[in-house]
Formats: C-alpha cells, structure tokens, sequence
C-alpha cells in the first residue's frame, strides 16, 4: 500500500519542521537582501546557503536559529520594516546593476542608507517619486495590481488631443496586445506651438506596467517628452528636492501600510529623519563628499556653525553672536562705568525742553548794533541811524 503524502511541498532542509518558521525568499526579502523573485533566481544560482548546505529550491523554510548566508556572508536578522521616499531625476537607471554601464539609481543614494529595494520602476527619462524600503516583501505588495495602489503621473507631451478622447482611456486600452486597464485623465494645459501643441495632462492609474503612461499616450499620437510620478499610494512627492531622500516615519507606516507588513516587522516609535541630498557612492563603496571642515551643506554641525549657533564654551562666557563675551571673574580690574542715562521705549514721548519767556509789553527788544563806517566811532546818546 503506497503512503499518500497530502503535503505535496518538498521537505525542508536537515532540522526544519514544514510548519515551523518562514520561507526562505521572504526571509530574505525581509533581510533586505532582495525581492522575493530575485531571491529565486539566487537560489536557483547556487548562491544561497542554509546551515552550510548550499539551496537549490525555494520550497525551504527557515527556522531562528538557522544561518542562512547569501555568497558565503551571513545574513543577520531583519531590522523592522522603513521605507525612504526618493525624488528620481532623469538620466538614472532604477537597478543595482546595469549591463550597459549605465549610472543607476542606487549609485546616487546617501552611503549612510542600507541596502534598499524600490517599489516599481521608473525608467531612464522619467523622473517624480519613487519609494524605498528595506522589507523586500513589502516592495512586493506594493506593487501587485490587485492591491489597487493609485498612481499618479503627470506628462508633457507634444500633439493634439481632446478631453473627451483622454475620458476614453476610462475603459482601458489594449496597445500592441497588451491590455492596460482604466486610466483617468484630463488635460490641465494647452500651449500651441510652431511644431504643435505642448500639452500637460494628468494622469491615475493602479497597474503600473512596464512604460505604460508613456504607450498610452503614444497610442493617441502624442509624443512625452516628460513624465514625472507625482505620488505612488498615500505618499507624495510634495516640495521633495531633485535627488533628495526623506525616511517615512514610523508612526506612518503602522497607519498605512499594516496591512502588508508582517507584525514582527513593525516598526515602533515615531521619529523620522529629514531629507537629505543626494551622495554619488564611488566604484569602491565610499562616498564622494565633502566633509565637515571643507563645508558640507549636508552636515548638521556645519549648517550650525553657517546659523551662528554658539559653542558650548561661548554659551559659558554668556556669547552670543555678535555681542562681546563677558569679562572673566576677578583678575582685571572692571573699568568704571559711565553714569546710566534714561532709556526710552518706541512710543514714550521724550520731555520737551522749556521755552525761554517772552518779553514784557513795551519793552523793545534789543536791536544789533550796525557796524560802522571805518574811522567813526559813536557818541554817548548819539542817535541810531534811521532815526
């Protein structure tokens, strides 16, 4: 008699219990390591390994306590879940590594970041939002269609088109046979030109496939030449400076996205970091900065220093910027101070001095004396002249 397993999913590595513990690909999308599907592409290259023995299906699940390495580093424990928004400027690829040498998205991100993944794609000439996280599984359900994230774009394109054409993309559109779902979208402005009108429209959708935006709008005869991601879900690209990174707080992310995070990855607290510039990393893992002496407008102490914040020594002595210090005790004799004077504020009238009296009736007032002609002198009682 044949023993019918109703389990059909393969038995685990040597010590794992089949209820026990977690997948491997979402252990280690949740290390940050890499998504899910790329997790099987790993395992299938050989490169993943559990308790020393090398893996070559993703059906295994790992237990705490297991060492699970990735090319022979150890992978450590999953940090809670933290997710960065990102202000993509064109001309980056949004990969870890390109093929054609291209410069990617990753190059360009602050070196004191961890390893990231991004949420969906934006290609080499678009720019606009675009989300980071460290949960590997989190990228994952952020991105499936059926989760009904709204996306929202904004075009310049080049051509002519109505509105009510655009209220046709409503019922979706199938373009060299793909089919592309609803898409709402109105057109903000119209500006005619000598090679046609330059149009801006704005753009909802919830699938996000590859280029879709742009194919839509290339099915209608018009041509984008600019395409930006203005939010992707609850988050906003907002006032978001071109290659800066602003971490998501953590109270935000329980709000919002607990519904695709695992409980033991949420995370605690409330504190969040702001933005910051962008750093290209260099081919050998360090940063092309500039540090703190030399003037880096990223460095808190140096934004302090350019502030005229005090030092602690100046705040002793009672400094403050652009007022002298205070004398030291004892020592040096204090050099006598000037006798106080009445300090007046804005609106106190000053006392007005007193006028002189005014003369009594019929007292003529002294006239000057005209001067006289050279050789004359006059005489006691002589008349005035005029007289």
């Amino acid at each position: 008699m044949v023993d019918h397993n109703p389990d059909p999913t393969p038995r685990a590595a040597s010590g794992q219990a089949p209820a026990d513990g977690e997948r491997v690909a979402k252990a280690l999308a949740r290390a940050g390591v890499a998504s899910r599907r790329e997790v099987e592409r790993l395992i299938a290259a050989g490169r993943v390994a559990l308790n020393g023995k090398v893996l070559d299906t993703p059906a295994v699940k790992v237990a705490r306590g297991d060492l699970l390495t990735v090319d022979g580093a150890l992978v450590g424990e999953a940090e809670p879940t933290r997710v960065w928004r990102y202000h993509k400027p064109t001309g980056l690829v949004t990969t870890h590594r390109d093929p054609k040498g291209r410069a990617t998205v990753f190059e360009h991100l602050p070196e004191h970041l961890p390893r990231v993944i991004s949420v969906g794609r934006l290609d080499l000439n678009s720019e606009g939002l675009l989300l980071l996280t460290n949960d590997g599984g989190l990228a994952r359900a952020l991105e499936l269609p059926a989760n009904g994230l709204v996306r929202r774009y904004r075009a310049r394109a080049r051509g002519h088109v109505t509105q009510a054409r655009l209220d046709e993309l409503k019922r979706g559109l199938t373009v060299e046979g793909v089919r592309y779902g609803p898409i709402e979208a109105s057109l903000d402005k119209a500006k005619e030109g000598p090679q046609g009108a330059n149009l801006w429209i704005t753009l909802t959708l919830t699938e996000g496939k590859n280029r879709e935006v742009r194919r839509v709008l290339e099915a209608l005869g018009l041509i984008v030449n600019r395409l930006i991601r203005l939010s992707y879900g609850p988050f906003q690209l907002g006032t978001l400076g071109v290659g800066e990174v602003e971490e998501v707080g953590p109270r935000v992310i329980r709000e919002q996205l607990a519904a695709h995070i695992a409980a033991e990855s949420l995370p605690s607290g409330a504190r969040s970091t702001a933005a910051v510039a962008p750093v290209r990393r260099a081919a050998s893992g360090k940063a092309d900065s500039v540090n703190a002496d030399s003037g880096n407008a990223s460095d808190p102490a140096a934004r302090s220093v350019r502030r005229g914040a005090p030092s602690r020594e100046a705040a002793r002595s009672g400094a403050r910027p652009g007022r002298p210090a205070r004398p030291p005790a004892g020592g040096e004799s204090e050099k006598p101070k000037a006798a106080a004077k009445t300090e007046y504020k804005p609106g106190w009238a000053k006392p007005k001095k007193r006028a002189s009296r005014p003369p009594a009736k019929g007292a003529s007032a002294a006239r000057p004396a005209k001067p006289l002609g050279p050789g004359k002198s006059p005489g006691r009682g002589a008349p005035k002249p005029g007289r």
